[in-house]
């Protein structure tokens, strides 16, 4: 099939490059000239504007939006709704809140798939785990990217009606600053405590085969490999964990619907004063983000 992508950085090239891995054709478009001409390279039909991206597309458009939540994928749908119908599918890839998702599904003419996306710069090899709200029939006439674009077949679901996959999504990463300060929080008392340890080691014999073992820890192992010094087991990495808008939606809707979710808010909580003091735990969250979604590193200066 044909897709449409439209924001083509870090994310947006991948799943342009999943998608013509899987055989299927592509128009790209952004507004960076760069960022289309590396598209092209890879197989992609390049548009050098929105009018010129939907009249390559033809009838029956399937489009792909990466661009960052809010105002942008607002821009963007504006710019587009002049040219869709009801035939057309758009799906919005970002990380935007879930009741912004059911506003813009009731307001775009084109069928809306909210799609929640989890795998960063990794995804590149091992594909997303994608989290999918909208209707059914949109879903299941998209399978054949979402096939591409995931890891597979088990990589990708409906979630439910329009705003279930970024609702989905949006509590993964509540679940994910949970596990991030669990992980900190025990390193950093191995770090301050009884024994010379060395943490590297930790979280390689952790990871096989213990009950904790995951990703995550894996990313725990790479971040004090590449960063410690032999005074500091990450060395110049900030205690400086940037983000928070997700795990913010988590705690409000939770207070919402009365359901205590006291790790997530701890973490959250942890996240914002991290930008005031210093601790291993935070700094080694903020590594993290790094690992998995190649962010940036805050460091000491």
């Amino acid at each position: 099939m044909q897709l449409g992508v439209i924001g083509l950085g870090r994310m947006g090239q991948i799943v342009v490059d999943r998608t013509l891995d899987g055989g299927h054709d592509v128009v790209a478009f952004d507004l960076d000239d760069d960022a289309v001409a590396t598209a092209a390279d890879a197989g992609a039909t390049p548009a050098d504007s929105i009018e010129d991206f939907v009249e390559t597309l033809g009838d029956n458009k399937r489009i792909w939006l990466m661009v960052p939540a809010g105002t942008a994928v607002d821009a963007t749908l504006n710019d587009l709704d002049p040219h869709l119908t009801d035939e057309d599918i758009v799906v919005d890839g970002g990380n935007s809140n879930f009741q912004a998702s059911v506003d813009r599904a009731e307001a775009t003419p084109a069928a809306y798939l909210d799609c929640g996306t989890s795998g960063g710069p990794a995804g590149a090899e091992l594909g997303f785990s994608l989290m999918i709200g909208g209707p059914a029939w949109a879903y299941d006439e998209m399978t054949p990217v979402f096939d591409a674009v995931a890891t597979g077949p088990d990589g990708h679901d409906r979630m439910g009606e329009s705003g279930a996959g970024h609702y989905v999504k949006m509590v993964h990463n509540g679940v994910e600053y949970a596990l991030m300060q669990a992980y900190g929080e025990g390193f950093e008392l191995l770090a301050n405590g009884r024994y010379d340890l060395d943490m590297e080691s930790i979280a390689r014999t952790w990871n096989n085969g213990a009950v904790i073992r995951s990703w995550l820890l894996e990313l725990c192992e790479e971040a004090f490999r590449e960063e410690g010094t032999a005074d500091d087991p990450l060395g110049d990495v900030a205690d400086h964990i940037a983000g928070g808008s997700t795990g913010t939606w988590t705690v409000k809707e939770s207070l919402e619907q009365e359901v205590p979710v006291p790790l997530i808010y701890q973490a959250l909580a942890e996240r914002f004063d991290s930008r005031n003091e210093g601790r291993l735990s935070r700094r080694l969250a903020n590594r993290l983000r790094y690992g998995f979604g190649r962010h940036h590193v805050a460091r000491d200066k």
